[in-house]
């Protein structure tokens, strides 16, 4: 019986979900920032006894202060992690200008670290920098890969606009619920759309479905629950 072997050439298809950090985690922050934060804020204005009229105006308010919030700390944050990689980049193209022999041995000594012998590390040093010298020092000294690289603008629009999304959602019940049953339509649609959205990101990011739904499901209700709370004690007293 013969067994044929197919071997293929080029880049393998294998999907793997690390490239999609990213985006990813900006995405799913952002998202979950405007569903949790701006139903609290809903919940905690109808606890309150607020008039209907406020309350949408409080979410819409919370809406567009959040969104912009989110992008802008995304770009400001991302933009301090890319500045660090750009810095750590150009400092490994100066040493790799004035100290050839010395970033061989640096790259060969970490190969070395992670199984092969000192003459094969060294040929692999060699080849691979002889390949491409900054890129192989970015990626296996400083752990920098491009793929995976600081994008501010990226992480910016996606936070920003995944939080206009997920704070639409609780708004859009509220404009549509009952008056009476708003703080229960809110609260329990809001549960939904967080356990949806553990589950779609952790299967974008290859990760467990239930423990990602439970977990966005636990720390939402208890924001909820939290914030009713809060809101019911000061819409008495006032």
């Amino acid at each position: 019986m013969k067994t044929k072997f197919i071997i293929s050439s080029g880049y393998h298809s294998e999907i793997h979900f690390s490239k999609r950090a990213g985006w990813l985690r900006a995405a799913v922050l952002g998202a979950n920032d405007g569903l949790i934060s701006t139903a609290s804020l809903i919940v905690g204005m109808a606890a309150g006894q607020a008039a209907p009229d406020d309350i949408l105006l409080a979410g819409v308010a919370g809406l567009v202060a959040g969104c912009m919030s989110m992008a802008a700390g995304e770009y400001v944050s991302v933009s301090s992690q890319s500045d660090t990689e750009k810095a750590d980049i150009k400092k490994e193209q100066k040493e790799l200008a004035t100290n050839i022999d010395h970033e061989y041995q640096e790259l060969a000594e970490i190969y070395q670290q992670r199984g092969l012998n000192a003459a094969l590390a060294r040929e692999v040093a060699e080849q691979l920098m002889a390949h491409d010298a900054l890129g192989s020092h970015a990626r296996d000294e400083l752990g920098i890969i491009d793929g995976q690289r600081a994008r501010p603008l990226q992480a910016a629009l996606a936070s920003g606009l995944t939080f206009a999304i997920g704070a639409s959602l609780p708004l859009t019940v509220t404009f549509l619920a009952p008056i009476d049953a708003l703080l229960v339509w809110v609260a329990s649609s809001t549960l939904f759309f967080l356990v949806s959205l553990g589950l779609v990101a952790a299967k974008a990011g290859g990760a467990p479905l239930l423990k990602g739904a439970i977990r966005v499901g636990f720390w939402g209700s208890l924001a909820l629950a939290t914030t009713a709370t809060i809101g019911s004690m000061v819409g008495l007293n006032i």
